[in-house]
């Protein structure tokens, strides 16, 4: 449900922007290329924002590190506790 709403909302905000601004161009020799703009800034927007947020919802994960590794590691680099046998 946390994802369905920031997805919704903004979505619908740039469909707004994308079907309703063109409308606000005033009469002149331009109007063809300003609404084209428009559109096409709505879409590649809404196109960077999407990727990011899916990008968000599923992150890389670091890679595996065994457990004998990291204790080889800590020892080699001097930060291993001392284990004492009794």
């Amino acid at each position: 449900m946390g994802v369905i709403i920031p997805l919704v909302s903004v979505s619908a905000f740039w469909v707004l922007i994308g079907l309703g601004g063109p409308w606000l161009v005033p009469k002149g020799p331009n109007r063809g290329i300003i609404q084209l703009m428009i559109v096409m800034t709505a879409v590649c927007c809404w196109l960077f924002w999407i990727m990011v947020y899916l990008h968000q919802l599923n992150p890389l994960i670091g890679p595996q590190v065994n457990v004998k590794t990291i204790r080889w590691i800590s020892e080699k680099w001097g930060d291993a506790p001392t284990l004492h046998n009794n």
